[in-house]
Order: structure tokens, then C-alpha cells, then sequence
């Protein structure tokens, strides 16, 4: 046991002796690394895992806040090169937008900020905080101060027109831009007009300039998309007319170029569907004049699904957290094409091309596009003319009642009073009226396009779903007194309207607007159409006669019916377009007391008995009248 003891032994020494010097850290093939150094790395190495356990160490809510909020600091400084000047100008915002601050600190406060932004009005012109600052100083900052910035940023317009939020610092600059320096940026938009249309954001500038500019600079904005040579030398651009026919023919071009190039101009416009800026309304228009039959359809055709993809009920609401501006923001984005172009007489003729020319189907979509929206166009100018298109034309009466006049019967009491509202009204009840529509509203309601169909011609469509040939007739096929009957009665909203006109019985004769509405309805409309209603129209009569029976003088807060102005005109009509009402009327309110209402606008009313087409009606007040012409209260009708 001993002997293989000391075995052991001796080669455990063999063993030690075989190992290079330099111990357990010496490695075959390497330099053994100095004791002192490996001592100093395993010491870092533990003050590094000492700080490492020590930022683990658990801190409270608030330092981590502080920690995060100075990391934030920190990324933000190192990603805007501005990050301090903007942070300072945001300071100097809140204190000079307050709605307290007195003018002399807030032009202190304004003067600062635009001295603080120096020469770098451009790229603060493109930040989403900054360019806000810097549209507030152009609000409230003098116009020496303005034309200094106007001045810096001249060079780079163009480019700021494209940018997000550079844009609205533009629009602002224009708004308050003197003359000389208006003409200026018109003249510099030469050759850049089709261009920026063509940009989502540019096209808003384009746009904006050419509400602001005056008929010559609006024409040298218009004539680039329609010609080569007029994009190219400023000079032909300087016409007296703005009608593209005018225009070929004055300076000897090539129909077929013009033709070439606005295709080019036009048809990306409407792959976009940037399509509802006025400028781009009369440049489809003028097009329209010069186009042949193959090209103006296609360019209604790319319309029409225009207006029916830009439908979306799922995105009519809008969050109720959002602040006021991005809120009617939003809803102006959720609301469809054809809503959106009702803003300009050229937008209602293109929106009327498309209900005209389209076919069946396509006048369907149209209109389904339209729900909960009609209220608004109805109460537009040029909405309720659309309205009052698709009334006279679509012969899908059913779902026209579905769609639209369910829609305006529950906004009955805000339509009868407005002066857009009762038109759609009015044409049910008396169709195309003179009093009621001006010549250019009629113009425009009639509008069509000459190479596409010519007067009692019918358009043939190919419906693409089926294959089989459609047509769609400009004026309708169904007979247009049934068409207004089904419109009128079938949908109750005749009776809706007289039941309306009966509730507000004094405000409508009192109102310029409403005394139409409620005339109209008691004579039963044209061709009296509201005849099988003869029951209920023989109420209004009874209200009207009620409160024109109320005592002279009792009512301080509103006049007599008989002597305002409005209103007596109306019964006056009344009385002489509609002998039933001038009965009622003498029995209820003024058998026995003409004396009260001989003088002043009353007696105009009286005068109306007499004056009446009627022999009855005359007969009616004849004796108790006479009595007045005698003695030279009244003037006997037909005698100055």
C-alpha cells in the first residue's frame, strides 16, 4: 500500500512539472497574462457588476418618470436640430394666442418670436409645431413684419406648397398678401398649375389662389391645362376670354392638341379623384364643350364612380373626443364626393351631368350615396338645385321616396323657412317657376352636354354587370304630373307640409321666405295637385282666418297679420287666386270690421276682395265696401 502510494505521488509530480509556468490561467500556445493586470480586471469586473446591481435596484414611480422624461429630452434634441428654439416658441405661442392678453404684450410676444426665428423661417415653416407659431405671428404681427417673411420665404414656395403643414402657413401669407405681392405668386405658379393639382396637398394651394384671384389672374390659372403652348409662354395666357372655344379660336390651336393635352391634365385628376376644387370643375367642363361623344362619356362614366366609391356609412360618425377642428375635419372627409362638390355652380352642373347621363343603375348609387346628407343639401344653394334635379328626372320614384323625401319630411320645419330649403318644396308644388328659380338656376338645372346627346335624343349605356344595352333619358320617361303625385302624396309629404304650414301658420306669412311656401300650398299648387288633400287644405285655411281675427293692437310683440308687410301681400293673393280661402276668410275675420282695416297695408287686403276675377268674392264684400269708396277711405279699383 505504500509502495503504490508513493506511485501516485511521483506521477502527480510529473504531472505539475509537465504544466507551463505561469499557473492555472497559462494556456498552450499563449503569452500567461501578468498576475497585477488579471487582479485589476477582476476588480473592474466587479465594480462593473456592482453598478450594474445597483441599477437594477428598484426606483420609485417618480424617478422613473424623471428618468423617461429626460431620455424623451434627450432623442428629441438629438433628432430636431431646432429642438430648443421650438420649445422656446411653443412657450411664446400659448402666452400670445390667450384670448386675454392685451394687444401691446401680444405683439411684444410676436415680435420675439420672429426675432428668435431669424433666417430659419424655412424650416420652421415645415414643422408641425413651429409652422402653428409662426401662422399665429402672420395673424397678429405688423405688415412691415409680414412682408419680411413674405420676402424670406419667397424663393421657396413652391416647395412649401407640397408640405403638410407648411401649406396652411401659405394660405395664411396670401390672405394678407398686398397686391403686388398677390400678382407675384400668381405669376410664379406659370407652368407649376396642372403639377400641383395633380399633388394632394398642392391642389388646396391651387385652389385657394384661385378663390382669391380676380377674373384675369383666374383665366392665366385656367388656360395652362388647357394647351401646351399656353403652359409654355406666359404671354398667350394674357386673353380677355376664359371659354376655351373663345380661346382656340382666337389664338389658331389645334382642337385635337388642346383635346390631347387636357386628357393628360384631366384624367389623372380623376384617377385621384381630386375632383372637388372649382378650379378643376371648370376644366372638366370646358372639356366637356370640345370633346367628342366617346371622350366626354368616358369622362362622366369615370365621374359617376367617382361619386359612388366615395360612399362610406360606416365612416359618417365621427369620435366625440376629437377638438372642433379636426371633428369638422373629419366629418367633411366622411362626407361623399357629391356633397363635397356642391359648393360652385360648375360642381352642381358636373354633379348634374352625372344624374343625367348615367344610367338607371348609376342614378340609383347616385342617390344612395345621398343618405343623411339631403338635409344639408337641401339647405345649400346649390344642393337643393341638384335636389330639385333628380326630382324632375329620376323615375324611380320609390326609392327617391325612400332616400329623399323621408328625409325631408322630418326636416320639414327647418326647410319651409330657409332660402335654399323651400326650393325643392316649391318645384314639387309649382315646377320651374320663374318666381322662385333665376335664370341661371334654370340654366344650370337644364345643363347637358351637346356632343353626348342632342334635345329629345335618348343616351344608350352598356351596363357592364349584364352586358345588355340601357338607356337613360335625359328628361325622364314617366310622365312628370304622375312622377310629382307619387313624389308629393304617395310619400305623405304633402300632408306633412300642410300640417307644417298650419303649426307655423303666423311665421310663414310674416317670413320673405316662408309666406311662398305656405301660398303655395293653400291654392293646392299647380294644376291642383294637392286636391285629394282638399280636407286638410281647408284647415289652413281656418288657421290663417283665426289669426287674422285677432283684434287690432292685441299683440304688441308681433304685428298684425294685416299689417306687416310680408304677410299682408300674401292673403292678398291668396284672396284673389283662391276663392274658397276669400270665403273663410270675409266669414271669420272680417265681416263687420273693415272700418278697423281700412288704412295702411290692411287695406290693400280689403282692395283684393274687390279686384278678384271672382264674382262671388266680389259679391262678398261688395256692400260693405261701398260705403268706404264714398267717402274716400278706399280707392275704388281701377281708378287713380
Amino acid at each position: 500500500m505504500a509502495t503504490g502510494g508513493k506511485k501516485m505521488e511521483s506521477k502527480k509530480r510529473k504531472r505539475d512539472d509537465q504544466k507551463p509556468k505561469g499557473g492555472k490561467n497559462q494556456v498552450l500556445g499563449k503569452v500567461a497574462r501578468k498576475p497585477e493586470k488579471a487582479q485589476e480586471k477582476g476588480f473592474n469586473k466587479e465594480k462593473h457588476m456592482v453598478t450594474k446591481v445597483e441599477k437594477k435596484e428598484p426606483k420609485s414611480a417618480k424617478e422613473r418618470r424623471l428618468a423617461s422624461k429626460e431620455m424623451t429630452e434627450l432623442r428629441k434634441k438629438r433628432r430636431k436640430p431646432n429642438y430648443n428654439l421650438e420649445k422656446e416658441l411653443a412657450l411664446l405661442w400659448e402666452k400670445m394666442r390667450c384670448h386675454d392678453v392685451s394687444k401691446e404684450d401680444r405683439s411684444k410676444f410676436v415680435s420675439e418670436a420672429l426675432r428668435k426665428m431669424g433666417g430659419k423661417f424655412m424650416e420652421i415653416a415645415g414643422s408641425h409645431v413651429s409652422a402653428r407659431v409662426l401662422q399665429t405671428c402672420i395673424k397678429y404681427c405688423t405688415q412691415e413684419e409680414k412682408d419680411k417673411v413674405f420676402d424670406a420665404l419667397r424663393p421657396h414656395f413652391l416647395t412649401l406648397a407640397r408640405k403638410k403643414y407648411a401649406v396652411h402657413l401659405v394660405k395664411k401669407l396670401l390672405d394678407s398678401a398686398s397686391k403686388k405681392q398677390f400678382e407675384w405668386f400668381v405669376s410664379s405658379l406659370h407652368g407649376q398649375v396642372a403639377s400641383l393639382l395633380r399633388h394632394s396637398v398642392g391642389a388646396a394651394v391651387v385652389e385657394h389662389v384661385y378663390h382669391l384671384a380676380k377674373g384675369s389672374q383666374k383665366r392665366s390659372l385656367l388656360v395652362e391645362m388647357y394647351s401646351t403652348e399656353l403652359q409654355l409662354f406666359k404671354d398667350l395666357t394674357k386673353i380677355n376670354s376664359a371659354r376655351l372655344l373663345d380661346i382656340i379660336a382666337m389664338l389658331g390651336l389645334q382642337k385635337s392638341s388642346v383635346l390631347q393635352h387636357m386628357t393628360l391634365v384631366i384624367q389623372p385628376l380623376l384617377e385621384k379623384g381630386i375632383v372637388d376644387y372649382s378650379i378643376v370643375h371648370t376644366a372638366i367642363l370646358e372639356y366637356l364643350t370640345i370633346a367628342d361623344k366617346t371622350s366626354a362619356t368616358d369622362v362622366i362614366r369615370q365621374l359617376i364612380s367617382q361619386i359612388e366609391g366615395s360612399t362610406n356609412s360606416d365612416e359618417t360618425e365621427v369620435t366625440p373626443n376629437l377638438p372642433k377642428k379636426l371633428k369638422n375635419k373629419s366629418k367633411r372627409l366622411a362626407q361623399p364626393l357629391l356633397v363635397r362638390m356642391m359648393h360652385n355652380r360648375d360642381g352642381l352642373k358636373i354633379a348634374v351631368l352625372c344624374v343625367k347621363h348615367g344610367i338607371a343603375k348609376d342614378r340609383k348609387k347616385i342617390i344612395k350615396s345621398m343618405k343623411g346628407h339631403v338635409r344639408k343639401l337641401a339647405l345649400d344653394q346649390y344642393g337643393s338645385l341638384l335636389l330639385i334635379c333628380i326630382l324632375s328626372i329620376v323615375d324611380d320614384t320609390k326609392l327617391v321616396n325612400k332616400v329623399i323625401m323621408q328625409e325631408i319630411k322630418k326636416a320639414l320645419n327647418d326647410l319651409v323657412h330657409d332660402k335654399n330649403g323651400r326650393r325643392p318644396l316649391l318645384q314639387l308644388l309649382h315646377p320651374n317657376c320663374s318666381r322662385y328659380l333665376s335664370p341661371d338656376d334654370l340654366a344650370s338645372i337644364n345643363y347637358t352636354v351637346p356632343s353626348i346627346i342632342s334635345q329629345g335624343e335618348e343616351l344608350a349605356e352598356t351596363d357592364v354587370s349584364t352586358g345588355e344595352g340601357q338607356k337613360a333619358s335625359v328628361e325622364g320617361k314617366k310622365d312628370p304630373s304622375l312622377r310629382r303625385s307619387e313624389l308629393l302624396l304617395d310619400s305623405g309629404l304633402g300632408e306633412g307640409l300642410i300640417e307644417t304650414c298650419t303649426e307655423n301658420v303666423g311665421a310663414l306669412l310674416r317670413s320673405n321666405f316662408g309666406r311662398e311656401v305656405i301660398y303655395e300650398v293653400a291654392i293646392g299648387g299647380a294644376d291642383k295637385i294637392l286636391q285629394p288633400l282638399s280636407n286638410k287644405v281647408h284647415t289652413l285655411y281656418e288657421a290663417i282666418a283665426s289669426l287674422a281675427a285677432v283684434p287690432k293692437g292685441t299683440d304688441t310683440k308681433e304685428e298684425h297679420v294685416f299689417e306687416n308687410f310680408h304677410s299682408s301681400r300674401t292673403i292678398r293673393k291668396l284672396i284673389l287666386d283662391s276663392p274658397e280661402f276669400a270665403s273663410v276668410l270675409w266669414k271669420v275675420s272680417l265681416q263687420g270690421k273693415t272700418d278697423v282695416w281700412a288704412q295702411g297695408h290692411s287695406s290693400k287686403v280689403l282692395l283684393a276682395f274687390l279686384e278678384s276675377t271672382d264674382s262671388k268674392t266680389r259679391d262678398l264684400a261688395k256692400s260693405e265696401l261701398q260705403h268706404l269708396i264714398d267717402t274716400g277711405v278706399l280707392k275704388e279699383p281701377g281708378k287713380n
